[in-house]
């Protein structure tokens, strides 16, 4: 319930006021009917499960207005870093001539992916055509990505981007990576050679996670506390260690 308590400050009950109206769109969007590739890298493969199945989040798990503000946030980003590298000389397509998005559909539909865009020409010292995949980070995760590399640092972008790669017959050259700094508006931009590895894996693993969720059976946890990190974080934790490991 919106709490409009003469005490309460100004920008609380305004932000009572945006938080309920992007919560009440969010619900009337219709919901995912299958797995996600972006996903696919998660460190657990029930949590998958749960996903997948459309599983109701555990009480008070719903996403806050706060972080659908921070998606948000991507979508204007991703948005701007278009803007800037068409600017830069790189013809980069976020379209399909019909208007689509560029994505793929396998199993049957159930496992699909969307891309950011298809980099088809640029300047020089660059080999076409490129998946382009965009994030936007918090300082702390864009300096971890700096460090470490996406393959380390963001394993799960890293999944998508393979994943990607080969679905869309874009593994022939490097994909480009970018990141933008959310705090400072750096950006940080990888060259991401194909992982054919990565790709089977995550794909053996869409198998597994939707042959195993419509024949009711649950996958291990991937993690034996529940006060472990993932554990805490997941929209489904209580549901999660209620049932049997």
């Amino acid at each position: 319930m919106i709490d409009y308590n003469s005490s309460s400050s100004i920008s609380g009950q305004v932000t009572a006021l945006v938080d309920a109206g992007m919560q009440r769109v969010r619900a009337q969007q219709p919901a995912r009917d299958y797995l996600g590739a972006s996903r696919l890298g998660a460190a657990c493969e029930r949590a998958l499960q749960f996903e997948y199945a459309k599983a109701p989040v555990d009480h008070g798990r719903s996403t806050c207005g706060r972080m659908l503000r921070i998606f948000e946030r991507g979508h204007v980003m991703e948005d701007c870093m278009v803007a800037w590298l068409r600017d830069a000389g790189f013809d980069l397509r976020t379209r399909k001539p019909d208007g689509g998005q560029f994505g793929f559909s396998d199993a049957h539909g159930r496992l699909r992916g969307h891309v950011d865009g298809v980099i088809v020409g640029g300047p020089e010292g660059f080999r076409y055509p490129a998946l382009w995949e965009n994030k936007a980070l918090s300082a702390k995760s864009w300096r971890e990505l700096e460090a470490k590399g996406l393959a380390v640092a963001k394993p799960v972008y890293a999944a998508q981007v393979a994943l990607y790669q080969a679905h869309l017959q874009l593994h022939e050259h490097p994909a480009l990576f970018t990141a933008i700094n959310a705090d400072s508006m750096e950006i940080y931009v990888e060259s991401v050679p194909f992982d054919a590895a990565l790709a089977q894996r995550m794909t053996d693993r869409a198998v597994k996670v939707i042959t195993a969720t419509e024949a009711g059976e649950l996958l291990p946890r991937g993690f034996n506390d529940a006060t472990h990190f993932e554990c805490r974080m997941c929209a489904w934790q209580d549901r999660c260690w209620r049932t049997p490991a």
